[in-house]
């Protein structure tokens, strides 16, 4: 029997906070140095596993554990990798690390903080690693208590509020999760949580649709998408930098790899009808958030809106249709968990030194804090897709996928790209400005900064460069992360395609149109693409 590494992996830092109780500490320094070495374990157990025994050119799982777990009501502890998985789950592993080195001056409750913090990391790779629908669940909400227990207690002046509003979102978008789960396990002659024979079922077209919708709902709301995006700008305003490392880093993407796996693997007939909704609300995402996001005055509420304006780019990717389209969201979503989560964390080391994260009380820090300075500057070049970064090659990447689509019509991508080439302008715009306000300029007279020791220390350049060096090699080296899954989004591509001449017959002459007016797929043969135009 060849040895279980997803069950170890998953399994060592939810063991591993068990313990944390009986661990003789008084200060919190043993237990800090416990919740790194045990993240740096697990981090290192899963790139050796991965670099030794993952096949890149497969596109099947791999690494497949399925063991019975509680049989009277068939869940089973189903653990596989693929191509979707493997690359954020080493983004798991990297964000939960760092931001665990990132909590390193945390004294309150410290033995609580680090076991909260080690909990979610082992719920964040089950939720990637899953392949039964209840313990995709189980994961699901296991990971909502630790981010709500770590704003309400770590978190800032209104923390209680938005840990509030967060959990209320989260915890009502489950329920969707449940009820459409439930709805394909229980459809037709067999029950089944397994993902994989969900997936094989032939659902009537008015149930495909009502699950669809469900889970986009669901995963819309941890994108997140508009309108279910309020409680993002909160709960990153007033929690700590490692709580905001992990929720920009990490739980945004879970809504990604769900939209894909569920939404475009398991209902691809439903997602001909959605695709065009997915991306009108892409470009609603990155003009609203881009203009939100200029419209802020606090630094971290700034940078959670500009998430949701990339995240955007996530969902015109995933509507595209095609292999470069579905690859690029991937690529965002990475590049995305790795400059958020380093934006975020010069955020916290910023408001070390200044006590605020008002950016009209802050000015000319960067005389005083000028490592810092050249940090952010870096960050925000990658966040506003400057070539030679991450984040440019994920959003070009995109553009390409929708513009070269057969499926659309040519008026519909030329909306779709001039818009979202609006949220790129509006992108250095809200970025270069902030940088001004906070570093430019006169210092304000209620900041007294020592000049000696405001600007980051070793281990805080330490965290920044392991978040930056991969910024900076994916930009100039794309393939670094690209062909760990292409094999994967070229057949996900190739199968949500397989069906659009299917539905092209039973609806063969206005198949969108009888939902919406516009958007409209381009009038092409049937054996192609769907025609839902009149």
């Amino acid at each position: 029997m060849e040895f279980p590494w997803l069950t170890a992996i998953i399994a060592l830092p939810l063991v591993a906070a068990l313990a944390i109780p009986i661990i003789p500490d008084k200060e919190g320094k043993t237990v800090r140095w416990y919740g790194l070495g045990v993240a740096i374990a697990d981090f290192a157990l899963m790139i050796y596993a991965f670099w030794h025994n993952y096949d890149f050119q497969s596109s099947t799982y791999q690494f497949v554990e399925k063991y019975s777990w509680v049989p009277q009501i068939g869940l089973n502890w189903s653990v596989a990798v693929d191509g979707l998985s493997m690359p954020l789950i080493l983004l798991t592993g990297l964000i939960n690390t760092l931001a665990i080195f990132a909590a390193w001056k945390v004294t309150n409750k410290p033995r609580l903080f680090y076991g909260l913090m080690l909990v979610m990391y082992s719920a964040q790779l089950g939720v990637f690693l899953a392949q039964d629908l209840l313990l995709f669940f189980l994961m699901w909400e296991i990971e909502l208590v630790p981010v709500y227990l770590l704003i309400s207690i770590w978190g800032g002046a209104k923390r209680r509020y938005a840990a509030t509003k967060f959990i209320l979102y989260t915890a009502a978008a489950s329920i969707f999760i449940l009820v459409a789960g439930f709805a394909m396990a229980f459809y037709g002659d067999t029950v089944t949580f397994d993902m994989a024979s969900l997936g094989m079922k032939q659902y009537p077209k008015a149930l495909e649709l009502l699950v669809y919708a469900g889970l986009l709902i669901a995963f819309g709301v941890k994108l997140p998408i508009f309108p279910l995006h309020t409680w993002l700008p909160d709960a990153h305003g007033e929690a700590s930098a490692p709580g905001s490392m992990i929720l920009a880093g990490v739980l945004l993407k879970m809504g990604g790899y769900a939209l894909i796996r569920f939404n475009i693997e398991m209902l691809p007939n439903a997602h001909v009808y959605f695709a065009p909704v997915l991306a009108i609300l892409g470009v609603v995402n990155i003009v609203y958030g881009a203009c939100c996001a200029f419209a802020q005055t606090n630094l971290k509420r700034r940078l959670a809106y500009s998430s949701i304006a990339h995240m955007g780019f996530v969902l015109i990717g995933l509507a595209s249709y095609t292999e470069i389209g579905i690859s690029g969201a991937m690529l965002q979503m990475v590049s995305h968990g790795l400059i958020a989560a380093s934006l975020f964390f010069l955020s916290g080391v910023t408001y070390e030194r200044t006590h605020t994260l008002m950016m009209d009380k802050m000015g000319g820090i960067g005389k005083v804090m000028p490592r810092t300075f050249a940090l952010y500057t870096a960050g925000a070049m990658a966040s506003l897709a400057l070539p030679g970064m991450s984040g440019f090659v994920g959003e070009l990447m995109v553009f390409l996928g929708i513009a070269t689509s057969d499926v659309y019509s040519s008026s519909f991508k030329i909306v779709v790209v001039l818009l979202s080439a609006v949220g790129v302008i509006l992108t250095p715009i809200y970025l270069l400005s902030m940088l001004r306000q906070v570093f430019y300029g006169k210092q304000s007279e209620e900041l007294h900064l020592d000049a000696v020791v405001a600007d980051v220390k070793p281990r805080e350049l330490f965290i920044t460069a392991c978040l930056l060096l991969p910024i900076i090699g994916i930009g100039f080296y794309p393939k670094l992360v690209t062909q760990t899954y292409d094999v994967k989004t070229v057949e996900v591509a190739t199968h949500a395609r397989q069906v659009l001449p299917v539905v092209a017959r039973q609806q063969p002459t206005s198949l969108y149109s009888q939902i919406f007016t516009a958007p409209t797929l381009a009038n092409a043969p049937v054996e192609n693409l769907v025609n839902i135009s009149k």
